[in-house]
Order: C-alpha cells, then structure tokens, then sequence
C-alpha cells in the first residue's frame, strides 16, 4: 500500500478510524476488520463488521451496504 491509502485509514497521531461509524480506536485494534476497496484500506470496528461480515467476505465495497 502506498503512504496515501494509509493515511486515509488513520489519523495524524496513528490512531484508526472505522470507515462504517467514525468510531476512533487508538493504535491498531487486532479485533478490527482492514479491507482495501477502490485501492484504498479502510477499517471497521467490530459492530461495523459484524453487521456487515457477509458483505465483506463477498468483497462488496462498504458504499454498497
């Protein structure tokens, strides 16, 4: 992944963001979900991705669900 993917997935001081609600996590939760869409890695916490985990398997773009 390029710089610029990166640092749309966290903020300035490395905390993470979830692309589904805008929680904010601080460092890199292991029980968070990464998916790259559209060339970009987004993250999802853990009630985003669960309510959307079949989506996600299937590879469907978070803008879809």
């Amino acid at each position: 992944m390029d710089q610029k993917t990166r640092e749309q997935a966290e903020l300035a001081d490395g905390n993470m963001v979830c692309a589904g609600c805008g929680a904010v996590a601080e460092g890199s939760p292991p029980t968070w979900t990464c998916s790259v869409e559209n060339r970009e890695r987004r993250y999802f916490c853990d009630g985003c991705a669960r309510e959307n985990i079949r989506a996600i398997e299937g590879r469907l773009d978070s803008s879809w669900w």
